[in-house]
């Protein structure tokens, strides 16, 4: 997840500024980093390298630019193109008279390149961001105004981005555009900011402004206007930051883990990105090299370790259910040792975020081994089971930080969610408008998770009364079955205490014999308007634990009344497509655990005991 800073101000400090803003900006994480700065005479210098921050900053000390008042910083997350020098931004044109940066993914920027590889243009990086340099920059030749430049060229852009512009000839003036990403704007005293989030300026001023949705910004010393996407100025709103620099590293959340499942919503949005047609079909061009042996698959086997093969198991409902493939789900490190069956029409789907998670690795090396095609889902470009596989679908979930997977496992289930729906595509399982019409769910469960993540203060208020909490057990039905098995992991990952997730209907067959007066129980309950019928099997099996003194806490769909007068909370969860009602059911189980830990005084972000990625096996 890239991290941006423009600044402008009366004093040659922009290098400063700019360099102090991407430091506490390096929890975002990133690959590459870079600096532009207008200095006195009207001229623009550069300096980008691939690497930490402190790759750039050893650079500028041993060769400086000369500073100025004007000047835009930036941390790459690599999405199009590698971690090099050449793919750092910023990235410049009109002659190296104009830099740009870039957060997010321009989705049509392969025919805005054609238009401009027609017109001579040269390119000197492998990014969709360069092409939006060159744009504003043949913009600018016609207007002569940087702002309307930019305006003029966000209108022709799809996809996320948020951009900031800087010009030799405007110095004193930085130009900012956001879509689906996020920019804020801090107010200085004779100067101004922007950034990715408060973080990159908070240890100059906690006076700032968000900006909304395809809207426009310019910072001068002395001065900032908005306005959207047609031109009308936009009204803003000032508000105080309520923390300092030193909570910056985490962006002003309590914990990474805090941060990073408010970056859920994000996490699936970004997954979806550019892989989803206005038409509603599902387009997946990482996978059009593999697509011929995509059609002669016969067998879907996904391998993966913890949270991510509890991801698994989500998908495997759903590619069985709409491709028609059987599916099964291995623990990677037990998966080769069994000396499994596979040959040329077995797919195997490798799940790993760090891409480095050597059971999973060794496993992906296997199955090459024997003839099986191999597609891994990851979230780290560049890694080691990427390299190794066939084909890679790549979340763009950004850096996870914290060791207990969150929104990773959302971005995992989108993931596969969509690879099921290619395969049903290419299999003919599914008509055209079934298809879309999957797709047109899968579109609104972003915003359905920010509802879920708004309503979130009574989670934390139940955490804080079972602080002593000694067993805790999850129950589900279907696609809650691995809904239950993650909440029970994060809670023995984080809170150290006993955890044990089931099969709802594996109850009678001997975990009821856990029950006692006080045993907390949290049931993921199936949708109503589920075909299957689960519903109200699972409402039979809160009323068997509640009648020997369970203490029942229901996760269940608005308007579902029937559970009301059997449990003793009830977490709703917004209307959701059955199949996709776990990426809104698994948030507050996410947060209990987090915040169940926290009333303990336990670290979330580092438990104990713990690595984020598992390079041993």
């Amino acid at each position: 997840m890239c991290g941006i800073v423009g600044y402008v101000g009366t004093g040659d400090k922009s290098i400063e500024v700019l360099l102090g803003g991407l430091k506490r900006l390096e929890y975002r994480g990133y690959d590459s980093a870079g600096v532009a700065v207008i200095d006195a005479a009207g001229d623009l210098g550069t300096r980008k390298k691939a690497g930490k921050l402190q790759v750039l900053v050893d650079d500028l000390e041993a060769t400086p630019l000369t500073d100025g008042t004007t000047g835009i910083g930036h941390t790459r997350w690599a999405t199009h193109g590698g971690p090099t020098d050449a793919n750092a931004h910023p990235h410049l044109a009109d002659d190296g008279k104009l830099a740009l940066i870039h957060n997010g993914i321009i989705e049509n920027f392969s025919e805005l390149k054609a238009e401009l590889l027609a017109e001579g243009v040269e390119f000197l990086s492998e990014t969709d961001s360069e092409v939006a340099a060159h744009l504003v920059a043949r913009a600018y030749r016609a207007s002569g105004d940087l702002t309307e430049a930019l305006r003029t060229v966000v209108n022709t852009l799809d996809g996320a981005f948020t951009l900031l512009v800087v010009h030799a000839d405007q110095p004193g003036v930085v130009v900012g555009a956001r879509r689906n990403s996020p920019l804020v704007i801090g107010l200085g005293d004779g100067e101004n900011f922007l950034g990715s989030d408060v973080a990159a300026f908070v240890a100059h001023t906690r006076r700032a402004m968000s900006i909304g949705q395809d809207q426009l910004v310019t910072i001068r010393p002395d001065s900032v206007e908005v306005v959207d996407f047609t031109g009308a100025p936009v009204e803003t709103t000032e508000f105080e930051v309520d923390w300092d620099a030193s909570a910056a590293e985490k962006g002003g959340w309590s914990s990474f883990m805090a941060k990073e499942i408010s970056e859920e919503p994000e996490a699936v949005a970004k997954t979806l990105l550019g892989r989803i047609t206005a038409e509603g079909a599902v387009t997946l061009t990482e996978l059009d090299g593999v697509r011929e042996r995509l059609l002669t698959v016969d067998r879907v086997i996904v391998i993966a370790c913890g949270t991510a093969a509890y991801a698994g198991i989500l998908g495997k409902y759903a590619i069985e259910q709409w491709a028609r493939v059987p599916v099964e789900v291995e623990l990677a490190h037990e998966f080769r040792y069994r000396d499994p069956v596979l040959d040329e029409k077995t797919l195997v789907v490798s799940i790993s975020q760090s891409g480095e998670t050597m059971d999973t690795l060794m496993a992906v090396k296997y199955a090459r081994e024997q003839g099986a095609q191999v597609l891994s889902i990851c979230n780290t470009q560049g890694s080691t089971i990427p390299r190794e596989s066939d084909a890679v679908l790549y979340t763009h979930a950004g850096p996870e930080v914290a060791v207990a997977s969150t929104k990773a496992f959302v971005a995992q289930g989108t993931a596969l969610f969509l690879l099921g729906l290619h395969l049903a595509t290419l299999r003919g399982t599914l008509s055209t408008e079934a298809i879309a019409e999957q797709v047109a769910d899968l579109h609104e469960i972003p915003g359905k998770i920010e509802q879920v993540l708004e309503s979130s203060e009574r989670i934390k208020t139940l955490a804080g009364w079972m602080a002593d909490t000694r067993s805790v057990l999850f129950l589900g039905r279907h696609v809650g079955y691995p809904i239950a098995l993650e909440g029970a992991l994060k809670l023995k990952e984080l809170a150290y205490i006993h955890a044990e997730g089931f099969a709802a209907g594996e109850l009678k067959h001997g975990p009821i014999a856990l029950i006692e007066p006080g045993q907390i129980v949290f049931v993921v309950v199936p949708s109503p308007r589920d075909p299957r019928s689960l519903h109200p099997k699972v409402v039979s099996n809160i009323q068997e634990i509640r009648a020997r003194g369970a203490r029942v806490i229901a996760i269940a769909e608005e308007g579902d009344a029937a559970v009301l007068p059997f449990a003793d909370e009830v977490l709703h969860i917004p209307l959701a497509a059955p199949l996709f009602e776990p990426l809104l059911s698994v948030v507050p189980l996410h947060i209990f655990g987090m915040e169940l830990a926290a009333a303990k005084g336990l670290d979330v972000d580092q438990p104990r005991n713990l690595a984020k990625s598992v390079t041993v096996e």
